[in-house]
């Protein structure tokens, strides 16, 4: 597969251009993470970042990050300034292949196209000296998206719906300019059982059959060791694969996905190891109506790192709402999601899970600060305690850090996690990876975080609604007629 390197300009104690509070580093990062998110959904391609949260790199170190990886294609994201508008893309202006300013055009244009419903003005394909033009050895582009000191372009700026079309438009034109092939689609396959003795895996297949459910039995090798699967279907669609699944389990039969065909865009399914005799089973009295597994706010793939979409005030209603008393807790997930770059209302769907609401009904409790179960696995092991909730908050995010990214922590903050060191870096990407990672087996871990999530956007969007109608009242009641 092609590889592709994003390059957010700027970043820590750099912020780029300025204005009237805006930093230029943050709309950077924005999309180049959802550019990122949108090219392994869509395509087959390996994506490298120069950088995922808030962090400094010189430009001699974006230019040598992407010559030692040895990438195919080099993207620098920057918002202009200057007292201009609109969007411009650069190449550089020394000698450059011979098929360099095709790919521009082919990549210019595709944006262009793509955000022409907001009359944004196409400055044009243009050459300059830049540094990271000058100094990559594979083909480099780098884009102006907007200026920052213009308030019209900043309102856009600000437009999560603009911002989608940029990403798309960059997306599409790297996969024209480029010839990404399209993600393989994937298939879910369900599993009702693996064995290691074939006799058992004969009798699921009987037991399956009398409940009107076709199955077969296929092999594996493990360790040297032949295994045997059941399986009980094959789907496109994942939500049908899911549905399987629970009815499966409504017979007290352990049944799970496997995913194949999957590039970069499906996450992989937790699964679990062979036993040599299956779980007793008893027919129910009457046949379970299938339960639906939780519904994630978007498909398969929804990132950890990211940018958080509902308000600080917004989460804690949604946990007062469940547990009155619960702490006030937003606006620090939120204002530390953006500095580590994760997304922090996820995050706090997580920490809902983690604490039953802030009730800490299980292991941990409330003094200890610690909204994520960090450090607690098992009965006599109470986990890492934290001296305040802003510290836990620090905990939570840099734990999930960790588990998304092989970056070192931001500049200037202190490592509060004490089991960061202890995670494989890098291991989960979106919130469906953590399934038996975070929490074992816990393999719908991240589709209950997701679920919890999906329902604060819910109840936001319908409050949101609610206000939207009262203050179009307001505004009938002052008309003056």
């Amino acid at each position: 597969m092609k590889v592709i390197m994003i390059d957010p300009g700027h970043g820590g104690s750099d912020p780029g251009a300025c204005y009237k509070g805006h930093e230029e580093k943050y709309y950077n990062l924005l999309i180049a993470l959802g550019l990122r998110d949108f090219l392994l959904k869509h395509y087959q391609v390996n994506v490298i970042m120069t950088r995922e949260s808030d962090r400094e790199l010189s430009l001699d170190e974006r230019s040598r990050l992407a010559n030692a990886r040895g990438v195919d294609f080099f993207l620098s994201i920057h918002h202009n300034a200057g007292g201009g508008t609109g969007f411009e893309s650069y190449i550089y202006d020394g000698k450059v292949s011979n098929d360099m300013a095709s790919l521009q055009a082919t990549i210019h244009n595709e944006i262009v196209s793509s955000i022409s419903k907001y009359s944004v003005v196409d400055r044009g394909k243009k050459r300059a000296n830049f540094h990271v033009l000058r100094e990559t050895t594979m083909n480099a582009l780098l884009v102006e998206i907007l200026f920052i000191d213009r308030d019209t372009d900043v309102a856009l700026m600000q437009s999560a719906a603009f911002r989608s079309d940029v990403v798309s438009g960059l997306g599409k034109g790297l996969a024209k300019a480029l010839a990404l092939p399209d993600a393989q689609k994937a298939v879910f396959k369900v599993i009702a059982g693996s064995f290691g003795d074939r006799k058992n895996a004969e009798e699921r297949v009987e037991e399956l059959s009398k409940r009107k459910i076709d199955s077969f039995i296929t092999s594996f090798l493990l360790d040297g060791k032949t295994y045997y699967r059941v399986q009980a279907g094959a789907f496109a669609d994942r939500q049908n694969a899911e549905n399987l699944v629970q009815t499966l389990k409504g017979y007290k039969i352990d049944a799970f996905l496997v995913v194949e065909g999957a590039v970069s865009s499906i996450p992989p399914v937790s699964q679990p190891k062979p036993t040599n005799t299956p779980k007793p089973t008893s027919p129910p009295t009457s046949t379970p109506k299938p339960t639906p597994p939780p519904q994630a706010p978007s498909k398969p793939g929804y990132s950890i790192l990211g940018e958080s979409v509902l308000k600080g005030h917004q989460l804690d209603e949604f946990a007062r709402k469940v547990n009155p008393a619960a702490p006030l807790l937003g606006t620090y997930y939120i204002a530390l999601g953006r500095l580590y770059g994760v997304r922090g209302d996820v995050a706090f769907a997580q920490a809902l899970h983690e604490t039953n609401f802030f009730r800490f009904t299980g292991q941990v409790k409330a003094s200890q600060n610690n909204y994520a179960g960090i450090g607690t696995t098992g009965p006599g092991v109470d986990g890492a305690q934290f001296k305040t909730a802003e510290e836990g908050v620090h905990a939570h995010l840099q734990h999930l850090f960790a588990y998304t990214t092989t970056s070192p922590l931001p500049a200037g903050i202190q490592l509060v996690d004490p089991r960061f060191n202890l995670v494989k870096r890098g291991i989960a990407r979106d919130w469906i990876e953590l399934n038996g990672k975070w929490a074992v087996p816990g393999t719908t871990y991240g589709q209950m975080v997701l679920a919890l999530h999906e329902r604060n956007l819910s109840d936001s969007i319908a409050s949101a609604k609610a206000q939207i109608l009262l203050m179009e009242d307001a505004m009938k009641q002052l008309t003056i007629k």
